[in-house]
């Protein structure tokens, strides 16, 4: 299959396709003319790789998470433990965010949206400081 076909049938768009080829996680033969040419295995790979990064995995995740499933032999706690701590980081992202949400309708409450000047959500983004930001729900994000 050369790189469109794949790509139609992994649902990787070609640029993708190619990062992972120059990121070494899939090594995908070459024609004699030089183009690319991708067997059932590379098309699994793929697949395999865009469903880990639609759940969020991070490169080096997935660099694991392909090894661990080419790997016969392995043990599935170093496949839990690798989900494990992907779902913290997303439970984490989702209490600063609902932090975030919280903090952002207080302050859309308090302002009176109206002609006058005197608008809270400026004034706090005036008087918040680094420190002061993280506690109104500002995690950097």
């Amino acid at each position: 299959m050369n790189i469109g076909d794949v790509s139609k049938r992994c649902g990787l768009p070609p640029k993708t396709i190619r990062y992972y080829e120059d990121i070494g996680l899939i090594t995908p033969q070459r024609d004699t003319n030089g183009y690319r040419a991708f067997d059932l295995g590379d098309m699994h790979k793929l697949a395999f790789l865009g469903r880990a990064r639609a759940l969020g995995f991070t490169i080096e995740d997935c660099r694991t998470l392909l090894a661990l499933w080419e790997d016969q032999d392995r043990a599935s706690a170093d496949v839990r433990a690798i989900a494990k701590d992907h779902l913290t980081r997303i439970e984490t992202k989702i209490a600063d965010l609902q932090e975030m949400r919280d903090t952002l309708a207080t302050l859309v409450r308090d302002c009176a949206g109206d002609q006058r000047p005197d608008c809270p959500i400026l004034k706090t983004l005036e008087s918040s400081g680094p420190a002061q930001a993280d506690a109104a729900g500002n995690r950097g994000a």
